[in-house]
């Protein structure tokens, strides 16, 4: 048991961004799965295990649960859920990564899913129709994230093929488009509140994409509060500052610096020229080595 465990935690942490989530999400799936098994046997109630997790749409109810906007994402409510949610972020997942950092990914897919899970809350204690149901409604999944991904990348690279089963090749923006346009057609039906969530992460899709074109990152302050989450979990060791030693018959230290700076120069015009030749001509127009060093790059 303890090799798997070791095997688990090794490959999460050699594992892309998306696959992390995909981890993470799988992780807290069982998790709640085996809790709820394990209230079954005692004749308890198996749906208290979800519920302090889900989003709810009364906002009386979200006050006394406020860390549920963030926890909903990572919440599924059955296996065909999950397996689906996850099937898109490992595809798209692994797409966004060619066009923008992993850190970006991790910056969208909580973005997505917090603007899915506002707009969820508001139309539903907005519009008469969700009146009814405001009380007892409460929303879990990934979808909102993983729109905000295909939407972002959709707007990035809206001509990228995509290859789909019986349909043949379909760009990415017209998929992308068939998938808003499904959730707007079904914004009342059963599952009302799923539907409006995605249509809420593909709005943080594209805000995302627009500002970062302009210049303006809007999952900076994502990341950095993750970062400083990790960090108090973590503990940074104390470093202490490296002195500059020069060594007889050798190189200085200086002198190591500037071939370091000289070479991650290299590295950073070459990327550019690479984006900008996809930019030009599109992903089909890379060799292969281009398209490696773009993913490494992106991994970073």
């Amino acid at each position: 048991m303890a090799h798997i465990i070791t095997d688990l935690r090794d490959a999460f942490r050699r594992g892309n961004v998306f696959i992390q989530l995909i981890y993470i999400n799988v992780g807290v799936f069982v998790a709640v799965a085996l809790l709820g098994v394990l209230f079954r046997l005692f004749n308890l109630d198996a749906a208290s295990v979800v519920r302090p997790l889900a989003l709810p749409a009364s906002f009386g109810e979200f006050i006394l649960r406020p860390w549920s906007l963030f926890t909903y994402m990572f919440m599924h409510a059955n296996f065909l859920h999950i397996l689906f949610n996850m099937l898109w972020l490992y595809w798209f997942g692994g797409m966004f990564l060619y066009f923008f950092s992993a850190k970006h990914l991790r910056g969208v897919y909580v973005l997505g899913g917090l603007c899915g899970g506002l707009l969820y809350m508001v139309a539903y204690n907005v519009f008469p129709y969700f009146a009814p149901h405001v009380s007892s409604a409460t929303l879990v999944g990934a979808s909102a994230s993983i729109l905000a991904v295909v939407t972002a990348t959709a707007y990035r690279e809206p001509n990228y093929p995509i290859r789909l089963f019986l349909f043949g090749v379909i760009r990415l923006k017209y998929l992308a488009l068939v998938v808003i346009v499904t959730d707007l057609l079904f914004i009342t039906s059963s599952n009302a509140g799923g539907h409006i969530a995605h249509l809420g992460g593909a709005l943080a899709g594209l805000w995302f994409a627009s500002g970062l074109s302009r210049g303006r990152d809007l999952t900076a302050w994502i990341n950095r509060a993750l970062d400083g989450l990790a960090s108090l979990f973590r503990g940074k060791p104390r470093q202490r500052r490296p002195k500059m030693k020069i060594y007889r018959g050798g190189k200085s230290q200086r002198e190591m610096d500037y071939e370091y700076n000289a070479r991650k120069k290299a590295q950073s015009d070459e990327i550019d020229r690479i984006l900008e030749k996809l930019k030009r001509s599109g992903y089909e127009s890379l060799t292969t080595e281009e398209k490696k060093r773009l993913f490494d790059a992106g991994n970073r």
